[in-house]
């Protein structure tokens, strides 16, 4: 029987796992994930009556295959695509429509954590997930995967790595596995230069009106990177509530990653009420946050690096192996990587 092992449970591996299901359906798939949840930084919570996207906000149109696989190939029930345009603001806060909207932005009712939850809910994969993958090794031509617990999983015929690359170059680093080409990806992964995000998400008890879904601000040159209103997306505000997930720009990000939590909501909460000018903003009624130390590559990893360690079934998927720091890039290196792997295997 042919045996597959992955490492993280995000997008990318959601959609590895799903090709390499329907194109070697008799392979035993195992999934290893940290956290508790799947989808990585496309992440979704809930709060009573309220589902918001706290991290990545949506699905571009800009790949084919992906815009199929949404609306064709996967159950597309609950499918919701945001219709409301994205203005920008600058240093100043001041609000302008000069940014074209994307043709579409696709999330879930249930939130943007569908995407891999309908993808490896397609397969017959195991997922285990609170399982940190902390060594990799490599004998007799196949994978081992020891977990922080100290259990051993395998052996995989095939590996895919799908952790951020300074956390999969530290994977590389520990393990055993005397190759040249480990050591080439290695640099190359710990070469990939990340922006650190701090969110803040700010729950109101009253409607917020305005002619745009989200304000990103692209010159990078103000304390707050991205506005998004959760009440854009059918299904996951009441009426009569409003919720905003504010994402802080890189410097302030990591100038602030270790601060008081409640201190830095603050100050993006006075931020929001800023731009946006309504006081009210200032004063939500429930809060929540999150801190993404490895959130998004800005360059994508030495391709030749990738290609060689494939003589070794290793096979690194993701953004930072598609040179793009968006969700359907992902999802298009997770499919394009099952099929290489299906093909060698």
């Amino acid at each position: 029987m042919t045996r597959i092992g992955v490492v993280g449970a995000g997008a990318a591996a959601a959609a590895a796992t799903y090709v390499l299901d329907g194109a070697l359906p008799s392979a035993e798939i195992t999934v290893l994930e940290k956290s508790r949840g799947v989808c990585g930084r496309a992440a979704t919570r809930r709060r009573g009556d309220v589902t918001y996207d706290y991290g990545a906000n949506y699905v571009k149109s800009d790949d084919e295959r992906v815009v199929e696989l949404l609306t064709e190939t996967l159950d597309s029930d609950g499918l919701v695509d945001v219709t409301d345009p994205i203005y920008t603001f600058d240093a100043d806060g001041t609000v302008s429509e000069g940014r074209d909207a994307d043709d579409h932005k696709w999330t879930y009712r249930q939130g943007l954590t569908q995407v891999a939850k309908r993808l490896f809910g397609e397969t017959d994969a195991t997922v285990h997930n609170s399982t940190r993958a902390e060594t990799l090794v490599r004998d007799d031509e196949q994978w081992r995967v020891v977990d922080s617990d100290e259990t051993e999983w395998g052996p995989f015929d095939a590996l895919l790595l799908n952790p951020p690359a300074p956390q999969s170059a530290e994977l590389l680093r520990d393990a055993e596995w005397e190759s040249g080409a480990r050591t080439a990806l290695a640099e190359a992964a710990e070469a990939v230069p990340y922006r650190t995000i701090w969110t803040a998400v700010l729950g109101y008890e009253f409607e917020l009106d305005r002619p745009y879904y989200a304000l990103v601000n692209p010159d990078r040159d103000h304390q707050v990177g991205w506005f998004a209103r959760e009440a854009c997306k059918a299904g996951h505000v009441p009426d009569g509530e409003s919720v905003l997930v504010v994402q802080a720009n890189p410097d302030w990000s990591v100038a602030h990653y270790d601060d008081d939590p409640a201190e830095n909501v603050a100050k993006l909460a006075d931020l929001s009420a800023d731009v946006l000018g309504d006081e009210r903003l200032a004063d939500p009624a429930w809060t929540d946050h999150q801190g993404w130390r490895y959130a998004l590559p800005d360059e994508g990893v030495r391709r030749g690096a990738v290609d060689d360690v494939a003589d070794a079934d290793l096979y690194p998927i993701g953004d930072w192996v598609a040179g793009e720091a968006r969700l359907h890039a992902a999802l298009r290196n997770g499919l394009d990587t099952g099929e290489r792997v299906a093909y060698s295997l």
